[in-house]
C-alpha cells in the first residue's frame, strides 16, 4: 500500500479522535437572555454554579454583561473576559457609572433615594478628606481642620448642608509642598479611602467602590461559593458573588478599627490583638469587635455597624465634608429618649416609602405601611425600629435577632439632651477590655 495513503489515513484518525476528544471534554454551553437586554449570553458556561448577585439583581433578568461587560457569546476565557469592567468589580468607582449607573439603577435622582453613586463618591469614605485635612492640620500646612484636599478633585454644584464644602482639590502634598511627615503619611497610610487597593491581609480583605460595603469577605479572603472558576485555596476573593445589605461589622472593621496611627512615629501600627493566621477569631464580640484601649457601651458591641448608622451615615448625603463627625448625627436620644421625652416615631403611610424597600432588600425584618418606626432628628425613619405593643423593638440587620430598646424616660439614668457624646454614657455604662 502507498505509504502517502497510509500517512493520510492515519492523520485522518489522529484529527477524528482529537475531535472526538475535543467534544467530550468541551463544556456543553448554557445560555441565557436577560430580560433587560434580550441579547443570549453564555456566561454560565464556565461560571455555572455561581451565586446569584442579589434578589434585586436577578439573573434572568440583568444576566452578567450588563453590569461586568465581557463578550457574552466567547466560549474561550481570554476573549469572553475582555473588555470586562473593573476587573473582577463592575463597582470599582471607576468604572462605575457604566457598570451600575443611569436613572432607574444607581445614578437616579435624590427624591427617588436612587443616587448611591453620587452620594458614595462624595462621602467622606469616598474622598478621605478629614484624614488628609487633620493629618495636614496637626503638622501645621493648614490652620484648621477643614477639607481643602480628596483623593481625587470634584465638585459639589448643590451645596445643602452649612457643614459642607463647596469642592475639594486633588490632594498632591509635593505640590502643595507639604511638610515630609504628610507626604510620609499619604505615601504608606492613605488605604482605606473607597478607591484605595485593598490590604491582602487576614481580616483585612475587602474589595473596592461600592462592593467594599456591600461584599462580604471572610477573615482568611477564601471564597466559600459555587462558581467552579474561582480557586477555593486561593486568598483575597469574596466569601460568595452576593451583593448585601447585611454588613456585618467585620466588613467595617477592615477599614475602621483596624489599630491606631501614631502621630510621633507617622506610620500605622496594627492591632496587636489580632491572630496572625487568618483563621476565625473567638466568638467573643467583646474581643473583636474592639482594640483593648477602647471604652464603649453595650449597644456598641452587641450590635453591628447598621443597626445605628443610617445610610446617610455610611454612604453620605451628596455633599463633601471635613470630618465624619459633620455628617454623624444618629445620638443616644435618637433610640432612647430622654428624661423627659420618648423618641420620636412616625408612621409609615406612603406605600413608595424607601424605607419599605430597604427592608425588603434586608430580608431579616418586615415593614408594612401602618406600622410606627423610629424617626431620626433629619426626618428619616429607621424601619428596624418599630414600636410593638407600646414597645420599641430593634431587629438586627445582620443576625435578624430582637431586642427591646431601653428608654431613659423612667429609668434611673441621668443623661441630659445637651450630653449625647459618647462619653458621657461611658461615666455610668461602659464596658472595656481587661486584656
Amino acid at each position: 500500500m502507498d505509504r502517502r495513503i497510509v500517512f493520510s489515513a492515519l492523520a485522518l484518525l489522529l484529527i477524528s479522535a482529537l475531535a472526538v476528544a475535543y467534544q467530550l471534554n468541551a463544556p456543553v454551553s448554557k445560555s441565557i437572555t436577560p430580560t433587560l437586554t434580550n441579547r443570549p449570553e453564555l456566561c454560565l458556561t464556565c461560571h455555572d454554579g455561581i451565586e446569584e448577585i442579589s434578589l434585586s439583581h436577578p439573573i434572568q433578568t440583568f444576566g452578567c454583561v450588563i453590569c461586568h461587560g465581557g463578550n457574552a457569546l466567547a466560549l474561550d476565557k481570554n476573549l469572553a473576559h475582555h473588555g470586562m469592567r473593573g476587573g473582577k468589580n463592575p463597582s470599582d468607582f471607576a468604572v462605575v457609572e457604566a457598570s451600575c449607573g443611569g436613572s432607574q439603577c444607581h445614578s437616579g435622582s435624590a427624591g427617588d433615594h436612587n443616587d448611591h453613586i453620587q452620594r458614595s463618591i462624595t462621602s467622606i469614605q469616598g474622598t478621605y478628606a478629614g484624614a488628609i485635612a487633620q493629618v495636614r492640620r496637626s503638622f501645621g500646612a493648614q490652620p484648621d481642620g477643614t477639607a481643602h484636599y480628596g483623593i481625587s478633585a470634584i465638585t459639589d454644584n448643590q451645596v445643602v448642608s452649612p457643614k459642607a464644602v463647596s469642592a475639594l482639590e486633588k490632594f498632591d502634598p509635593a505640590a502643595t509642598h507639604d511638610p515630609q511627615p504628610v507626604i510620609n503619611f499619604y505615601g504608606k497610610c492613605v488605604t482605606c479611602h473607597l478607591t484605595a487597593e485593598p490590604v491582602r491581609q487576614p481580616y483585612l480583605y475587602r474589595s473596592t467602590g461600592c462592593a467594599a460595603c456591600h461584599v462580604t469577605y471572610a477573615s482568611d479572603g477564601l471564597y466559600r461559593g459555587g462558581d467552579p472558576t474561582i480557586n477555593k485555596t486561593q486568598a483575597g476573593h469574596a466569601s460568595a458573588h452576593r451583593l448585601t445589605t447585611k454588613t456585618p461589622y467585620t466588613t467595617c472593621n477592615t477599614c475602621h478599627n483596624r489599630g491606631n496611627y501614631s502621630m510621633k512615629q507617622m506610620s500605622f501600627l496594627p492591632r496587636p490583638d489580632l491572630p496572625a493566621a487568618g483563621s476565625p477569631l473567638p466568638e467573643d464580640r467583646l474581643h473583636d469587635y474592639y482594640q483593648p484601649i477602647g471604652q464603649f457601651t453595650q449597644c456598641e458591641w452587641e450590635l453591628d455597624c447598621i443597626d445605628c448608622h443610617t445610610s446617610t451615615e455610611a454612604m453620605g448625603d451628596g455633599d463633601l465634608y471635613s470630618n465624619k463627625f459633620d455628617i454623624q448625627y444618629m445620638r443616644c436620644k435618637t433610640c432612647h429618649g430622654t428624661l423627659t421625652e420618648p423618641p420620636q416615631t412616625v408612621i409609615v403611610a406612603d406605600p413608595n416609602d424607601v424605607e419599605l424597600r430597604r427592608a425588603k432588600l434586608n430580608g431579616n425584618y418586615t415593614l408594612q405601611v401602618g406600622d410606627t418606626v423610629l424617626l431620626t432628628d433629619r426626618g428619616e425613619k429607621f424601619g428596624s425600629i418599630k414600636l410593638v405593643d407600646g414597645k420599641l423593638i430593634q431587629t438586627l440587620k445582620v443576625s435578624g435577632a430582637q431586642r427591646e430598646v431601653p428608654l431613659v424616660q423612667g429609668s434611673a439614668c441621668l443623661q441630659k439632651p445637651d450630653e449625647q457624646a459618647s462619653h458621657y454614657c461611658h461615666e455610668c455604662h461602659a464596658y472595656q477590655r481587661d486584656k
